[in-house]
This record gives structure tokens, C-alpha cells and sequence, in this order.
């Protein structure tokens, strides 16, 4: 038996695949018919799943749909799984997670029923990126996304008989970014442990997963079931969102109303016309600019201009969303225009690309905003001095 294919007991056989080897399509058919079992546990959720199954449909879909349907998380797995695939040169001709979608395939052609054993990927993702710090993030990103120093060409095939360099890799992983590392390898192996004991009672099951997470999986079945099962609650949850960014954002429009206030309780009837005169332009015009810089639709920058007074008001608002909107409704990209640009194969991608654009005119139309109220602060402050 293959080192990647473990008999945990009489009832559950571990079979440990590379998510982009040809290779591992057949082993997890193979041992579907081999094994015979009364289960087959897959190292998916549903909405990976969805997207083996009907992999156009995030191409074709309207990317707002995609935002508004929580499957944004979605395009940059994938788009992070194929620029990983070609700085490593990985030529295999199969797609992330097929032996996934196989071992289902060859289940359901058996009439063997499947469980969905892995945590929703938009959970994992989350919580990956809440933990990790600034400087892990743009590790993470620069790893996965602009990295092509590395010319070497891996066969997976020949990696799917080492389960151990498997697990280097994604030790090597945990190095770039130990938080990230941590969430994705750790809390994973443990969420599958924890997800293969709640369905034990179900017969012989096979359980297929990447091949990486063997050794992990062993060790947290080793412990107590009802402390593998009972963790499982928690590793569904996500961390809470820092506050200090709320702090900030409420800080300018409360320091402009207290302003205003003091000028109408003191009747500075001139200084007041001059502040609002300010806070009106300077917000208004270089939104504007911010706009009109990322080569943002005509309308997009008058709408930009237009919100950025009043947004710059509302911490729970911003100008750029607005012109981002705006852009996104004139020409709206697609699924496939995200993964394009999330290849970030060149920054002119920023420019040529939809979802390039309209991330630009949000990120500058903000970014203009931002600068026009705190030169409106600035130039407030020196009238009341």
C-alpha cells in the first residue's frame, strides 16, 4: 500500500491526493472500487464543490452578483490556485480539486453516498486574513501572486508517491506566513479530523484529502472524539474585526459638525460660509481627480465628486463605492475578468482590465476623498486660528 494511502482501522482508509495531478483522478477511483466503502468523505465544501461542478459559471456571472452572493472569496482561491500552478510550472492538465470531483463522480456512479467533510472555503479565507499581519499579507500576496523567480517545473505525479514533500510544501507555506499557515493547514487538519469523526458511525468510509494533510488528520483522530467534534463550532467562527479603524473614521466628520456648531453658537456667519466652502470643494474636486486618474467613465468621476462632501460625513460611507458602483454598472465585468486580473500578470492589467478599473476608480476615488477632507480639515483649522 502506498504511502499515501493510510488504514486508520478496519473501517477508515485515508487516501492522500495532490489537488492538480492527473495521477490522483485515478488513484481515487481505483480505490473507491477497491475499498468498497459504505462512504466517501471528500475534502470539499459546497461552494467548491459548485464551482467544480459548473466551472463556467463564475466566468460568465456579473461580478456584483458574485460580491452579492458571497462568492468573491471564490474567485481568488482560484486565481491564487492558478498563478501558483504557473509560477511552479505545473503542467498536468487537470484542474485544482478534479480528483475531488472524481471521487464523487465515481461514488455516485456506485451508488455510494458522499459527505462534504471540509469548512466553507470563505470561512478559511476570512479567518486566514484576519489573522495574519500586514507584513504576513503582502508575503502571502507576493508568494502567491507576483513570485516568478522560481523556473522549477514539479511533476505531481512523482510528488503524489512522497507524501512528505507534500507536507514540505505546505510547511513551507506556514514559513511565509505562520497565521495564514496556521488557519489553512492547522485548523484544517483538525476541522477534517473533527468532520470524519462525526460521520464514523456510517459504515467503512474512505476519506479522500490532500495528501498534505495525512499526517495532520492522523494526529488530531488520535484524541478523544468528543474533543475533535466538539472544537468544530469554533473553528467555523470568525474572528472579530479591529476597531480602531471605526475610531478614525468617525473622527473627521465629528471634529467638522463640533466646527460647525461652535461657528453657528458664536455667529461667525463669514467663517462659517468659508469652512463650508472648504469642506465643499476640496472634497468635491479631488474625489474628482482620484476619479478621473484611474481613467474612470465620465459619469463615475461627476458621481465621485458629487458623494465625496457628503460621504466624507458618514464613516459608514465613501465617495469611491460610489464611482466604483457607478463604473461597475457602465461596464460590468465578469467572473472571468476577476480571475484574469487577480493573475496580475502585468500592472497594466490595473488599467486594461474591468475589474481592474473599477477596483482603481474605487481605491482612488476614495483615496482623493480622503486627502480632500483632510485638506478641508487642515484649511478649517486655520480659519479658527
Amino acid at each position: 500500500m502506498g504511502q499515501n494511502i493510510i488504514d486508520v482501522d478496519d473501517n477508515l482508509r485515508l487516501v492522500g491526493t495532490a489537488h492538480v495531478s492527473s495521477a490522483s483522478v485515478t488513484l481515487v477511483r481505483e480505490q473507491i472500487e477497491e475499498y468498497g466503502p459504505d462512504l466517501v468523505a471528500v475534502e470539499l465544501c459546497e461552494s467548491r464543490l459548485k464551482s467544480l461542478k459548473r466551472p463556467d459559471d463564475l466566468a460568465n456571472s456579473d461580478l456584483l452578483n458574485i460580491i452579492n452572493e458571497g462568492r468573491s472569496s471564490m474567485i481568488l482561491l482560484h486565481s491564487a490556485l492558478a498563478a501558483q500552478q504557473r509560477r511552479m510550472g505545473i503542467e498536468t492538465g487537470e484542474k485544482p480539486g478534479a480528483e475531488l470531483l472524481a471521487a464523487i463522480e465515481a461514488a455516485d456512479a456506485a451508488d455510494i453516498p458522499h459527505e462534504l467533510i471540509d469548512r466553507d472555503v470563505v470561512i478559511t479565507l476570512r479567518r486566514a486574513w484576519r489573522k495574519m499581519g500586514l507584513r504576513e499579507k503582502w508575503r502571502v500576496l507576493n508568494a502567491l501572486l507576483w513570485d516568478e523567480d522560481d523556473d522549477e517545473v514539479v511533476d505531481f505525479d512523482e510528488m503524489l508517491e512522497d507524501t512528505d514533500l507534500l507536507s514540505a510544501m505546505m510547511e513551507e507555506a506556514k514559513a511565509v506566513a505562520p497565521r495564514a499557515g496556521e488557519v489553512l493547514i492547522d485548523e484544517r487538519d483538525a476541522y477534517l479530523a473533527g468532520r470524519i469523526q462525526q460521520i464514523r458511525g456510517k459504515g467503512r468510509i474512505l476519506a479522500v484529502v490532500g495528501a498534505g494533510h495525512l499526517s495532520g488528520i492522523v494526529d488530531n483522530l488520535q484524541k478523544p472524539p468528543q474533543e475533535t467534534t466538539s472544537n468544530l463550532a469554533n473553528l467555523r467562527e470568525e474572528p472579530p474585526k479591529p476597531r480602531w479603524p471605526k475610531v478614525i473614521m468617525w473622527a473627521i466628520p465629528l471634529f467638522l459638525v463640533s466646527v460647525v456648531g461652535w461657528l453657528v453658537y458664536n455667529g461667525e456667519t463669514d467663517a462659517l460660509k468659508e469652512t463650508l466652502w472648504y469642506w465643499l470643494a476640496a472634497n468635491a474636486a479631488l474625489a474628482g481627480i482620484g476619479v478621473a486618474l484611474a481613467r474612470g467613465h465620465p459619469l463615475s468621476i461627476l458621481v465621485g465628486a458629487a458623494a465625496s462632501p457628503i460621504t466624507s460625513l458618514n464613516p459608514t460611507l465613501a465617495a469611491g463605492w460610489f464611482a466604483g458602483y457607478t463604473q461597475l454598472k457602465i461596464a460590468a465585468p465578469t467572473g472571468k475578468d476577476a480571475a484574469e486580473f487577480l493573475a496580475l500578470q502585468d500592472f497594466d492589467v490595473f488599467w486594461n482590465n474591468r475589474v481592474g478599473r473599477v477596483l482603481l476608480v474605487t481605491a482612488f476615488g476614495n483615496i482623493g476623498s480622503a486627502l480632500g477632507a483632510y485638506l478641508a480639515g487642515g484649511a478649517i483649522i486655520g480659519i479658527l486660528l
